[in-house]
């Protein structure tokens, strides 16, 4: 989704991202009107600010629910919890561990937030300039906005990485007598696995971003295309609101089997002289497809599509909204200097 409007230097595109990511963060409370009137009245800054700080109130336990059954492998054994579903996994996990324990691993997607969907929009926003260039159109196409969208993807991947492995050993029930918080778990990964074991899973991690990306901004792209203009901005909030949601939720279907093996490959400690099970991610999608079946490569989709599906709406509307504040900032200083 590079922008079609008058173009902005590179700060301003990632700091609209990382305005996005930490309104995204927590979609619950944002009421439509508020969107649309914060991004016409150029207030969004503003709106933003109390719900920077509310990410484990509504989305964060879903991430829980979906990584506790991505890992979960086998047919269920006596003594240790088996999760047929999210609504099983949440009853669970309260019943038997605690509520709290569906926060457990939060500090470390609080600070990815930001200079994750920073990294993502900015990126996009460069790379479609090069690719316009490199193939010398004038306008984003469907194409060039998929690759586009794949690039950025690539991009954010190396950012995310180190704090999703945190989260993953975190979150698994396993972990709870091993790490006594985020730093414990970089502590104890760099001491016993070495420093670039903190990077354990990027290649899948990349194939993640890559193919949600993809859809996401292909998507809206599309999307765009299909649905009537607007000729309000609450209109336009409506429909980029569609656009992202069907992008979100088209991104998650492409990446979820990715997002799996990622979980288990960043859920691995590395032993000196032993290849890992889960090591490489196509093969690694082979392996669960063979052992354990197709529907088994989507585990864990229900509470992430519920999570990435409207919040990629959000991340739209308020990337847009954000950035056409900083255009119309823009013009009135150029106007003041003319």
């Amino acid at each position: 989704m590079a922008s079609d409007k008058a173009p902005l230097p590179f700060g301003y595109t990632f700091a609209a991202g990382a305005i996005a990511g930490v309104s995204e963060a927590d979609f619950g409370y944002v009421r439509l009107e508020s969107l649309a009137a914060g991004a016409q009245s150029g207030r969004v800054l503003l709106r933003l600010a109390p719900y920077t700080n509310i990410y484990c109130h509504h989305r964060y336990p879903l991430d829980v629910l979906k990584t506790r059954i991505q890992l979960q492998t086998g047919k269920p054994t006596a003594g240790v919890d088996h999760y047929n579903g999210m609504l099983d996994c949440f009853k669970k996990i309260v019943k038997n561990e605690g509520p709290s324990r569906l926060y457990r691993g939060i500090t470390a997607p609080i600070l990815m937030e930001a200079p994750k969907r920073a990294t993502k929009f900015a990126a996009n926003d460069k790379w479609g300039k090069f690719y316009r260039d490199l193939f010398g159109q004038q306008q984003m196409t469907q194409g060039l906005s998929v690759l586009t969208g794949a690039s950025a993807g690539a991009t954010e991947a190396f950012i995310v990485v180190p704090f999703e492995l945190v989260k993953i050993r975190l979150q698994d029930k396993a972990s709870a007598g091993k790490y006594n918080g985020a730093v414990d778990v970089v502590v104890k990964t760099v001491r016993n696995e070495g420093l670039l074991a903190m990077y354990n899973g990027l290649e899948s991690t990349l194939w993640r971003h890559i193919l949600w990306n993809a859809g996401y901004f292909g998507c809206i792209h599309q999307v765009r295309q299909l649905i009537p203009k607007a000729e309000t901005k609450k209109g336009q909030t409506i429909n980029d609101i569609i656009a992202g949601t069907i992008g979100g939720t088209v991104g998650t279907i492409f990446n979820t089997p990715l997002d799996v093996v990622k979980s288990r490959i960043q859920n691995t400690i590395k032993v000196p002289g032993q290849v890992p099970k889960y090591n490489w991610a196509f093969p690694a999608v082979l392996t669960v497809f063979k052992e354990e079946g197709f529907a088994a490569l989507y585990k864990g989709f229900i509470p992430k599509v519920l999570r990435l599906g409207p919040g990629g709406g959000i991340l739209l509307v308020v990337y847009t909204g954000v950035m056409d504040m900083f255009r119309k900032m823009r013009d009135e200083r150029l106007g003041k200097q003319l």
